[in-house]
């Protein structure tokens, strides 16, 4: 994903050393300090700010890696499904449905108090083969969408906290991408989607989900302009969902502050969906430095916005990160090393949590 190509003056630091959090009994354990089982977890401190933090979940790791499933529980208060719940995993042929991963996920986070963010319902990307080589009519395929949204939310009903509705609609110059349902639907299917997603579960919080538009700029003010109309028209729209995808080789992005508080003087709810900043490697101090600013960021411009809901990193280590395999020679992206090792990202989100308690509604 793209990123704006220009330059925030950051104040590079040296990187903190690495400490593993992983637990007695596991390949990293006998690095940590004592002291390590006292400290407060990111959910502990994100409560006090009446905020909660969460991670995206690789299924495979969650069932084989005991450090991941801990950290995973201990650590998060939402959990959002990397891929289980998209179409292409949950109705593989046609008719045909396959939540069992997917359940799995919600039943974790239910044992551990978490709520889950369900990503996504309408998407270009990650569709089923039968749907993207059918030749279907646009009544067809409207039918098609009404029946995946409706039978995937109403399956999930009162389990879903916030779903991520319609992804990634646009391109980057503020156009609307053109996808199959542009195409055979026109633009009407994103107010559709949310209606027949309210129809499901009139107690899901329901987003628009979008990657730069975290500043403001053509395609961020072409996701105002929509998301404006649909409440005027009284969509049932509740928020609107920033990725936060950040490579430091571009710069890190200014006016983050001022673009959310754009989108909560609409009335919706904010949240940061995906976070992770990347960076060409290898890793360097400086780098991870950039990093951690960047992460910063990120979370004092949520932290900073009255109705800014939730911060989701999107995964939390780089032993499962999605980079390397979609960005040659790119990686380091999240807040742990492949050894579970504490980097600076995760040091500055515990710190900008610890400084804030913001005065917030408790009933988000």
């Amino acid at each position: 994903m793209k990123v704006p190509r220009y330059v925030l003056a950051v104040a590079v630091t040296s990187s903190l050393a690495l400490v593993p959090l992983a637990t007695a009994g596991s390949a990293t354990a006998a690095q940590a300090p004592a002291h390590a089982g006292k400290e407060r977890t990111l959910r502990q401190l994100a409560a006090d700010d009446r905020l909660r933090i969460g991670t995206a979940v690789d299924m495979a790791a969650l069932a084989d890696d005991p450090d991941y499933r801990r950290i995973t529980g201990e650590q998060f208060s939402t959990v959002t499904p990397e891929n289980v719940m998209k179409w292409e995993v949950i109705e593989p042929q046609r008719g045909v449905y396959d939540y069992a991963a997917a359940d799995q996920l919600v039943a974790f986070a239910a044992r551990h108090g978490q709520k889950v963010r369900g990503h996504t319902l309408v998407w270009h990307s990650q569709l089923p083969s039968w749907l993207t080589t059918g030749d279907f009519t646009a009544q067809e395929l409207r039918q098609i969408l009404h029946r995946h949204i409706t039978d995937t939310v109403r399956h999930f009903k009162g389990r879903i906290w916030q779903w991520d509705v319609v992804n990634e609609a646009f391109n980057d110059d503020g156009t609307l991408r053109n996808s199959i349902w542009l195409q055979k639907l026109g633009p009407g299917y994103i107010a559709d989607a949310f209606r027949w997603a309210h129809e499901a579960d009139p107690h899901a919080k329901l987003f628009y989900n979008d990657y730069n538009i975290e500043w403001s700029g053509p395609k961020s003010d072409a996701v105002l302009d929509l998301v404006g109309r649909l409440k005027a028209e009284g969509v049932p729209i509740d928020g609107v969902g920033f990725q936060g995808h950040l490579g430091i080789q571009y710069g890190l992005p200014g006016g983050v502050p001022e673009n959310f508080a754009r989108f909560e003087k609409l009335g919706l709810d904010t949240a940061v969906t995906e976070a992770d900043v990347r960076m060409v490697l290898p890793a360097d101090d400086e780098k991870l430095a950039t990093q951690a600013e960047g992460y910063r960021l990120l979370l004092d411009a949520c932290l900073r916005t009255r109705h800014c809901i939730s911060f989701t990193v999107w995964g939390f280590t780089d032993r499962y990160s999605w980079v390397p395999g979609v960005f040659e020679g790119e990686g380091a992206a999240n807040l742990l090393d492949e050894d579970y090792g504490v980097k600076p990202a995760f040091r500055a989100v515990q710190k900008a949590l610890s400084g804030h308690a913001r005065a917030k509604s408790a009933t988000r």
